[in-house]
């Protein structure tokens, strides 16, 4: 090799560290973008709890929850990691338990289930979903990975029901129960690092208003509690 490309290798190599340092630099120095947003889609995947539930119904099997969408980030500070946001989302539900719903044409009948009377039981909802959140973070524009709590409120409308019950050939199912409350409306947590959350979303509302079931004896009212984890992805 000649003493040419010796000595420019030799001056690349003096260089080139000079060079790493000066590109940290200006990254670093890069000022604060004052458009800088955390628009994100989320996806979270829940364990569905219920409570308020009549004498003798329990929960049985996995019940569970998957909900997507989009949130619009308006920060108030300078800084940018205090704000708002507004979204939109769809959230699907399963509850496993042994509560009969039956529907004759004319009303709807809520009833206690043994476990020997049945197959499976069961009920899902489809809601759509205007989420709402107190925002708080360590991010920066060069910043990607942070921590975050985020509280939030949400309301929603049950646009799909439906009941499933299964026992030897029998099979009834029922898209509107009487006293069906299809207005949700509930109290939101999220919080952890990067992008990978906890997430809790604690209902405010029944999912049934002025039901009963043997008779008259017991009130159905249902209150559903979400535990799980949620995904932001910019």
């Amino acid at each position: 090799m000649n003493r040419k490309v010796l000595s420019g290798f030799f001056l690349l190599f003096l260089l080139f560290p000079g060079a790493l340092i000066a590109q940290n630099e200006s990254t670093d120095s890069l000022p604060a973008d004052p458009h800088y947003r955390e628009d994100q889609f989320y996806l979270g995947l829940s364990v569905n709890f219920l409570s308020q539930l009549p004498k003798g119904i329990d929960q049985s099997g996995f019940s569970g929850s998957a909900h997507f969408g989009f949130l619009r980030d308006m920060p108030v500070n300078n800084r940018r990691n205090v704000g708002f946001a507004l979204g939109a989302g769809l959230s699907i539900n399963t509850y496993n338990q042994n509560l009969k719903i039956d529907d004759t044409g004319t009303e709807t009948s809520f009833s206690r289930l043994d476990n020997d009377d049945f197959n499976s039981n069961g009920f899902s909802t489809y809601i759509a979903e205007v989420p709402f959140q107190l925002r708080w973070r360590t991010s920066t524009q060069q910043k990607n990975k942070f921590w975050r709590i985020y509280l939030g409120f949400k309301a929603g409308y049950l646009f799909y029901f439906k009941s499933n019950f299964e026992s030897g050939e029998t099979s009834i199912s029922v898209n509107s129960p009487n006293g069906l409350q299809r207005w949700r409306y509930s109290l939101t947590f999220s919080g952890g690092y990067s992008k990978v959350n906890f997430y809790l979303d604690y209902s405010l509302n029944n999912l049934f208003s002025d039901i009963t079931m043997d008779a008259g004896s017991y009130p159905v009212q249902i209150q559903p509690i979400k535990a799980g984890l949620i995904f932001y992805i910019l």
